[in-house]
């Protein structure tokens, strides 16, 4: 985000990004702890899964979600095998609780087949493993931990993904030891209807593929990009306060030739304002400040931090949040080691009390430590509480694949994040999640790149899209208002879209990010007297 006169877009002006190749970012299986077989197995010794073969019929020792069944063909071996079809909120996951020991070595494997197909293990004490993949034909996924100290019990997973056909696995096996407590079954809660896809708690870990693989391909492993394994997410409830569809915007604490405005004159249809930005401390890394704008105040004849205060509070008791947010194009702030995470968290838990904000955008545009930085936001969030909310704004192609640092700090914070809002614009043409290049600007490049990153992993609930106010607010990919409002139908109901169509429905989509509520002033404010109404109505 800008902070100068002379360079009022939210981020720096760049060339055009040329065109990634499909195969750019696929990466090997080897040397990950994930195989993918093509050949027989051998039986099984110490098999700890029960009804691992569905041979019985049906789902006895297992809880699934969505459309699960035992069926007799097409089956690996034996009579029976698992299918499940996901739905556009649901990823038809089934779970068995089953009993270990600690600090032993364990192998999971399962023969699989269908679009998609992810196969792990959470709870293990120590890095949770998880593989997929995505043929047409019977294939065996297999991957090895070592639980950890404390592990008694462990659940093992096996699931779709959203909006895909649907897919198959048999003969489920984890060999190893036998704990001493009686496996039960893993009770998974049912989406609701208005629910997000996190009633089935998926694992940040198994993301779905990048934009180098097509959804409705076939694709072997050399052609798909592994999944970055991240931290074990666990579901956390949503944010109080916040409706299901969100517009958020952002309010200068800068005078760069936009309108400026007071943080009480922010329009009304703004529900997450990201108050814009904190101050990097020059003496301690990690370390953020925020103080009113003196420029500002002056434009604003006298605006003082009192009067700020009062305005944080008065658009919290209209049901709006309140955050702070961190970087924009000259935001210089890096947390890349244990004591830089803990120098932030510190001061921007300080901050939070202080102004009474509800939360922290990230907007660092300057890299990311996806470790460093996830940890920091956990400990501030766990400082906060549970209506903390968490949004980040990164550039195009932070997103493009979950082998990038920010696509990785999403995944690492899937359990309390509120909501990605990417920039769709300073970027140039960009491969969509079905490898074909889309131009900035146009709804397919929108849409194609909210696709990929669902795909990658995230839930639909915490994907929105970011867009300038007006052709003013950036260097290039301005979209009218109704452009963004056909992209969130497309996205939502498969209504109003382009050339690209994507794979599935994802009604809980989040809503739109815009940059700024002062560019949108300066431009009539026809951003938010178009796009709140539509966001705001939306099912």
């Amino acid at each position: 985000m800008a902070r100068t006169l002379n360079q009022p877009a939210h981020k720096r002006r760049r060339s055009t990004l040329p065109a990634l190749a499909a195969g750019a970012t696929a990466l090997a299986l080897a040397g990950t702890g994930l195989a993918l077989f093509a050949g027989g197995a051998n039986a099984a010794v110490g098999n700890l899964v029960s009804n691992g073969g569905f041979d019985t019929g049906n789902l006895a020792g297992w809880s699934c979600t969505g459309a699960a069944s035992a069926v007799s063909t097409p089956v690996h071996s034996g009579t029976g095998a698992l299918q499940a079809t996901p739905g556009a909120a649901d990823t038809a996951e089934c779970t068995q609780t089953v009993s270990v020991l600690p600090n032993t070595s364990y192998t999971l494997s399962s023969w699989v087949q269908g679009p998609y197909v992810y196969l792990g293990a959470r709870g293990t004490g120590g890095t949770d493993p998880s593989a997929w993949s995505n043929q047409n034909s019977w294939n065996q996924l297999s991957t090895t931990f070592t639980t950890g100290a404390s592990a008694r019990s462990i659940t093992l997973y096996v699931h779709g993904w959203y909006g895909q056909s649907a897919y198959f696995a048999d003969d489920i096996t984890l060999t190893g030891p036998a704990g001493t407590a009686s496996p039960t079954p893993t009770a998974t809660p049912s989406p609701t209807a208005t629910a997000s896809p996190t009633a089935t708690a998926t694992p940040t870990q198994t993301a779905s593929p990048t934009a180098t693989a097509t959804p409705t391909q076939t694709a072997t492993p050399t052609q798909t990009a592994t999944p970055t394994p991240t931290a074990t997410a666990t579901t956390t409830p949503p944010v109080t306060g916040l409706p299901k569809h969100v517009v958020t915007g952002y309010w200068h604490n800068f005078d760069n030739g936009a309108t400026v405005q007071k943080l009480g004159d922010v329009q009304s249809a703004y529900d997450i304002i990201a108050v814009s930005f904190a101050d990097a401390v020059p003496t301690k890394g990690g370390a953020i400040s925020f103080t009113l704008d003196p420029a500002l105040s002056k434009a604003l004849g006298g605006y003082t931090d009192a009067q700020f205060r009062a305005d944080v509070k008065a658009k919290q008791a209209a049901g709006k949040k309140v955050i702070l947010s961190i970087g924009g194009q000259n935001g210089a702030i890096t947390v890349g080691d244990a004591a830089a995470a803990t120098a932030f968290t510190d001061s921007a838990y300080a901050i939070i009390k202080d102004y009474g904000f509800d939360g922290i955008d990230v907007d660092l545009e300057n890299g990311v430590n996806a470790t460093y930085l996830g940890n920091a936001l956990h400990s501030l969030q766990s400082k906060v509480g549970p209506n903390f909310v968490l949004t980040m704004a990164p550039e195009t192609i932070g997103m493009y694949s979950t082998a990038g640092a920010y696509f990785q700090l999403a995944l690492n914070t899937k359990d309390i994040l509120t909501v990605v809002n990417t920039q769709f614009y300073n970027s140039g043409g960009m491969n969509g999640c079905d490898g074909k290049v889309y131009t900035q600007g146009t709804i397919d490049f929108i849409t194609s790149q909210i696709c990929t990153q669902i795909q990658g992993g995230l839930r639909p609930d915490q994907v929105g899209i970011g867009v300038p106010a007006s052709s003013k607010a950036a260097g290039g990919g301005y979209v009218s208002p109704t452009v963004v409002n056909n992209a969130l139908d497309c996205l939502a109901t498969g209504k109003n879209c382009g050339s690209f169509v994507p794979p599935a429905k994802w009604p809980t989509i989040r809503g739109a990010m815009t940059w700024s509520t002062n560019w949108d002033a300066n431009n009539g404010n026809a951003f938010s007297n178009a796009v709140g109404p539509f966001v705001h109505q939306m099912p």
